[in-house]
């Protein structure tokens, strides 16, 4: 066999010697094998006559031509393997992509591949000389409509390109498919989905190292200013409504369009980001296209007259979008700090001077401070928001304003709280300005719907808190993006295994955990939904504690991971009462949950979250009773009941539970009498709380079904 390799290069001395060749060869034992290519990759000599020649020897049957496609996947793959043994197994992939498999680009990427690389491919300086002498076969103004092609993209449209160069379309359509027909740059194909109804013909580069070069050789401002026109071309062939994939496709060209687009991009990524809440894309886009719209906000220059809104309303939105994901002092892995977006916020609207804004900022900032520090602070921000907002004739700003504050102020006061979001939702109900379209103020909407019913639940109106919380997760499942689900699904646990129906409480839970891991990341309402059903499955003891202790286990370290200020004392808590429960078979769990407790009355001290306090202290007194220091125990019991007398029922704590563990520790120390009294204001509250249950089965189940429940109408382990 005679193998004669790229032919293409032939003078006509050497044509007429292979003609003389080829015409012999039937009668000779020999095969002759000649390549050549067809799109002048090294056309230097005189191509056009041997093609000529190839097709005469075709016609007369004395050769056979057949065309060599790309390599398939596991050619390269063992190509890889024979030439660069060290690789990893993902570099075949990357370079099929790349290349699509084509042989010379393929082996010219492996020939200068180092292993520092890696899987990543870069582009060698040879393939981009072989481009280039391709790109020479062509004329400066078929170079130019390539350069604008593949600014749009490895796939770009006709229509497109004639806009941009101001064109006529056929005159554009015609000089493509010659390229594509002489030089196979470019191939024909199918145009995308948002594009199928346009009047447009669609090619694709012949791969992407090919397109990458073609990049490669613009400046950075013919990229851009490119850009600037593949955007107003693809806004101004649009049909309205306009397809999401061409807005997305506009959005792309506006963020590569540089300073000139800042504005127009800030603009397209927030109203993306905004149809994504209201409409039920993914989280992962809405977030991406707020933090893209807040980039280019924050590059337009200080003084533009729209910058600063611009900038809010995207920081607005994304905090509103990741608020069940938000961490504390530990910062997103992206390095998204809240409190310092929110203060960001806060100091743009100081500059734009407009009420409505300073109020949303300002609450915005009180939100943050709660995740970031504590009540505290948190609420001196708030209280602001809701003043202004009284001032100022703005039922939005009011709205949100009395909601949030009406969430905070109830970990303080729950009366004042419960009045706040009775307010907020009077409000809703009655000014036909709130609109239904706003997604930070449907945001609101539901925080508020769903904080009010479990304020109704620690305020011991179970019936009501459970109607309004069973209709809040109804309507919040039907919703696009479900974004509150995880919190309303916690607060209608509470309620269900409050009155016994753990199988439901349970099922609640699984269904916010599978919510937030199908979504995927570490979520500090995904841990406290965590270290709630390990509660409800402490309840139930048997096998069950066993499964409680390695979820309330992961629970305190994804807590840890996320440190929300308002959560983590709450979930401390749940983990030093699970290993309460578990101490006859664990007792080193003692110390630890007693350190816990510890812990969190150090913290709340100074972040003013005195419903954990509470809780806390009773939980120590309970521990230093199980180790027989009565005195102790008493006095630890007697500082949570000052601190419940101060401040009244209190949210995420049962006031009957503090009172029963007290009136025990009491009893057990000799303080009978303080102890029985202590015993009949549990009972007092316990009764109350059944009244409110206006079904029988409900009701019995309350009084019967809850273990802390059953103790104390029965009195256990108070003597007399």
């Amino acid at each position: 066999m005679l193998l004669i390799d790229d032919i293409q290069h032939s003078d006509p001395s050497t044509l007429l010697v292979l003609d003389q060749l080829v015409r012999r060869i039937p009668d000779e034992p020999l095969a002759v094998v000649l390549t050549h290519t067809i799109d002048g990759a090294y056309a230097e000599g005189p191509g056009e006559t041997v093609e000529e020649q190839l097709h005469r020897w075709s016609v007369e049957g004395l050769v056979r031509r057949r065309t060599l496609g790309a390599l398939p996947e596991h050619a390269v793959a063992e190509l890889v393997r024979l030439r660069c043994p060290q690789a990893p197994a993902a570099l075949s992939q990357q370079l099929s992509q790349v290349t699509l498999g084509h042989t010379i680009f393929v082996s010219l990427c492996l020939d200068e591949w180092t292993p520092s690389q890696g899987a990543r491919i870069s582009l060698p300086a040879s393939l981009s000389r072989i481009v280039e002498r391709r790109l020479r076969m062509l004329s400066p103004q078929d170079r130019e409509l390539l350069a604008v092609g593949a600014t749009q993209g490895s796939t770009f449209l006709s229509s497109t390109i004639a806009s941009v160069k101001g064109s006529p379309h056929d005159e554009i359509m015609e000089r493509l498919r010659l390229i594509a027909r002489n030089h196979r740059l470019i191939v024909a194909d199918e145009p995308p989905a948002w594009a199928r109804m346009a009047s447009s013909d669609c090619y694709r580069f012949e791969h992407r190292a090919l397109w990458g070069v073609i990049q490669a050789q613009q400046s950075p401002e013919q990229i851009r200013s490119r850009h600037v026109r593949i955007a107003a071309a693809l806004t101004t062939e649009g049909t309205q409504p306009m397809p999401l994939e061409r807005r997305l496709e506009i959005a792309h060209h506006l963020r590569s369009g540089g300073p000139a687009c800042l504005a127009d991009s800030a603009d397209a990524h927030y109203t993306l980001a905004r149809d994504a809440a209201t409409e039920g894309l993914s989280f992962a886009e809405a977030e991406q296209h707020c933090k893209v719209a807040i980039a280019a906000a924050r590059e337009l220059p200080q003084g533009e007259e729209t910058r600063d809104r611009k900038l809010i309303r995207a920081i607005e939105l994304l905090l509103a979008l990741t608020e069940v994901r938000w961490r504390g002092q530990n910062r997103e892995t992206d390095g998204t700090d809240i409190d310092a977006l929110a203060a960001e916020a806060e100091s743009a609207a100081a500059r734009c001077r407009a009420p409505e804004l300073l109020i949303r900022t300002r609450l915005l900032r009180g939100k943050t401070l709660m995740a970031t520090r504590g009540l505290v602070p948190s609420l001196d921000k708030l209280r602001e928001a809701v003043e202004l907002a009284e001032r100022h004739d703005d039922p939005v700003a009011l709205f949100v304003a009395r909601v949030e504050y009406g969430r905070q102020v109830s970990k303080l006061n729950l009366a004042e709280g419960l009045a706040q979001l009775s307010e907020a939702e009077a409000l809703s109900a009655a000014d036909a300005r709130l609109p239904d379209t706003d997604p930070v103020l449907q945001h609101a909407r539901n925080l508020g719907e769903m904080q009010l019913g479990i304020s109704l639940f620690d305020s011991g109106r179970l019936g009501v808190a459970l109607s309004r919380l069973q209709r809040c997760v109804g309507r919040l499942r039907s919703e696009p993006l479900k974004a509150e689900l995880p919190i309303a699904l916690n607060y209608l646990a509470q309620v269900l295994a409050s009155i016994g129906a753990y199988q439901e409480a349970e099922d609640a839970l699984r269904e916010a955990l599978a919510f937030e891991e199908d979504r995927g990341g570490d979520s500090g309402w995904h841990a406290y939904n965590t270290a709630l059903l390990s509660y409800i499955l402490a309840q139930q003891g048997g096998d069950r504690r066993r499964e409680s202790l390695a979820l309330v286990v992961s629970a305190w370290a994804e807590t840890e991971r996320t440190w929300l200020a308002n959560l983590v004392p709450i979930v401390r808590n749940l983990y030093a009462e699970i290993l309460l429960h578990g101490a006859d078979e664990h007792p080193d769990g003692l110390g630890q949950a007693y350190a816990l407790a510890g812990t969190t009355v150090d913290e709340t001290r100074h972040s003013g979250m005195v419903r954990s306090q509470i809780a806390a202290h009773s939980l120590q007194s309970r521990a230093l009773l199980r180790w027989g220091d009565t005195a102790r125990a008493a006095s630890a019991a007697r500082e949570a009941l000052r601190l419940l007398d101060g401040v009244g029922d209190m949210p995420a704590l049962r006031t009957e539970e503090v009172l029963y563990h007290s009136a025990v520790v009491l009893a057990t120390n000799g303080a009978r009498q303080e102890a029985r009294e202590l015993l009949e204001r549990a009972r007092a509250v316990v009764g109350e709380k059944a009244g409110h249950l206006h079904d029988d089965t409900a009701r019995r189940r309350f009084l019967t079904s809850v273990p802390l429940n059953r103790a104390i109408r029965a009195g256990h382990g108070i003597a007399g």
